[in-house]
């Protein structure tokens, strides 16, 4: 039997649709789109409440969610032939434990936001799926792709699924059930340093508004987590959608939330220290006695042992990575590095391990991370292949667990570990002491202002007070801070700027 319409007896008349074989691309579509109520609609104005995450910023490696935020007065209003949208909602801290990354205070304050994107073709692909994962914008994208169609049958349950391939070279799958509604999208994007994972959109509780047949509840995973979650109270067609940027924000929205959105992602503030920025002059700092700071990026340092490298902090991404790694080589020629320290798992600061995987170093991390890197680091890796990925036979992952502390020396030069205890930004989190050279290395804990303060903020960050008291309870000898996101002005941060923004600066 070919794909067709039938008529179901009962209280009022509805359309079923019928799975017994495929059809063609255009049939299914325009079938399908017929029996949403979609056929001719330009516009959607959806409205609920509910909540969003930021990718790879858990306050626990071992957590199902990422970092969690309400979203309040939620109104997506969406233009389906611009492929572009308006995003109004109230963004406050989620549950559980008001901890996590993606920001720099917690629990995180109620925000009004107002944003305009554009995922048309030009955007990034990711940006671009956050409109295909709709159920009207996969259809629509499907007729623009060499689409193709099949049945399948899922846990008991026959779907006819139509895909096409995505730009990143993976395909993406729209499941239709036998009502003809799109119940699920799904593909797969790279999320560094996880691998190829799962990015899909399901869809429940459909329910008729004034035609339009649309679902209530919308639920959308990165790998295994629950990445966004919508409760829907009310969808409007065909309304106006105005997609002129707000005041102030320099354009529509381009980058994608996918994949480790929010304040802790790379790429998120420039300036020339590289902390947050783009492509910068990469630069070796002498600490003395055999240590280095690497800047043009994320924050790393090189020491010297006996017989051995050791870096501190491998962040961000293979890129960075490799470029601390030739640092290494050249500080320290005829070497190996057999030890990279890593802070927290976060993956803005994880994002660069696997090429010191790939180099045989040994990850320290902490005692929280127990099996979680030889766990992701086994993880495909087919869309966006890295060095580790390609070796045949491809390293086994070492890690050294550190508890409350840890001491690397070889007799002449000493490094000093510590977990930070009582950390809002990640349970994992490490600071890293030289006591030779009294300086203190940390990551997002104290992320320095543009310029030096005069005077302590109010109200004060829990997150510099933690930092103090734990230098305190450990009683280091701290002249300097190195904060793995650097100052934008390249400045030396002194142990007296940490103290002006905890509270105490006598």
């Amino acid at each position: 039997m070919s794909k067709k319409w039938l008529l179901a007896a009962g209280v009022g008349v509805a359309l079923v649709w019928a799975v017994d074989s495929p059809s063609d691309p255009k049939t299914v579509v325009a079938n399908s789109l017929k029996a949403m109520g979609a056929e001719n609609v330009k516009t959607l104005t959806i409205s609920g409440e509910g909540m969003d995450s930021c990718v790879g910023q858990e306050p626990n490696s071992h957590n199902d969610w990422w970092r969690r935020y309400t979203d309040k007065q939620y109104v997506r209003s969406i233009d389906l032939e611009a492929k572009g949208w308006r995003l109004q909602r109230v963004r406050g801290e989620g549950e559980p434990n008001s901890k996590g990354g993606c920001g720099t205070t917690n629990p995180a304050p109620e925000q009004t936001q107002n944003q305009v994107t554009n995922a048309g073709p030009n955007a990034p692909w990711n940006t671009q799926l956050e409109y295909i994962l709709l159920p009207e914008g996969f259809l629509r994208t499907a007729l623009e792709k060499n689409a193709t169609v099949k049945s399948q049958t899922v846990k008991g349950k026959k779907y006819t699924v139509v895909e096409f391939m995505g730009d990143n070279k993976a395909p993406v799958d729209g499941y239709i059930n036998d009502q003809g509604y799109v119940e699920k999208v799904e593909t797969k994007i790279d999320v560094n340093p996880l691998g190829d994972v799962v990015w899909d959109a399901e869809y429940t509780g459909w329910k008729d508004f004034n035609g339009l047949k649309f679902p209530t509840h919308i639920v959308q995973h990165q790998g295994e987590p629950k990445y966004f979650e919508l409760t829907v109270s009310d969808v409007k067609v065909n309304q106006p959608v105005d997609l002129t940027p707000p005041a102030g924000r320099g354009g529509p929205k381009g980058g994608a939330k996918a994949g480790g959105k929010g304040g802790d992602k790379a790429g998120a503030k420039g300036g020339p220290g590289g902390g947050r920025g783009g492509a910068q002059v990469v630069v070796a700092e002498d600490l003395g006695g055999g240590f280095w700071l690497i800047t043009g990026g994320y924050g790393s340092i090189v020491a010297d042992f006996k017989n051995y490298i050791v870096v501190i902090e491998g962040p961000q991404n293979e890129m960075r990575a490799n470029q601390i790694i030739g640092q290494a080589k050249m500080l320290v020629p005829n070497k190996p590095i057999r030890y990279v320290i890593n802070t927290h798992a976060h993956t803005d600061h994880s994002g660069g391990l696997r090429p010191f995987v790939a180099e045989g170093a040994t990850i320290l991390t902490s005692q929280v991370n127990k099996g979680y890197y030889e766990k992701i680091f086994k993880n495909p890796h087919t869309l966006v292949p890295d060095r580790l990925s390609q070796m045949n036979p491809q390293p086994k992952t070492k890690v050294e667990y550190v508890g409350e502390s840890k001491k690397l020396t070889d007799g002449q030069h000493e490094i000093d570990i510590y977990h930070l205890q009582n950390s809002m930004h990640a349970d994992d989190m490490l600071i890293v002491y030289l006591p030779k050279q009294k300086v203190l290395l940390e990551a997002d804990e104290f992320n320095v202002p543009n310029q030096v303060a005069t005077q302590p903020p109010n109200p004060v960050n829990y997150y510099q007070t933690n930092l103090l008291a734990n230098i305190e309870r450990l009683k280091l000898d701290v002249d300097r801070i190195i904060p793995v996101h650097l100052p934008a002005d390249g400045r030396k941060v002194a142990f007296s700027e940490l103290k002006m923004a905890a509270g105490k600066p006598n």
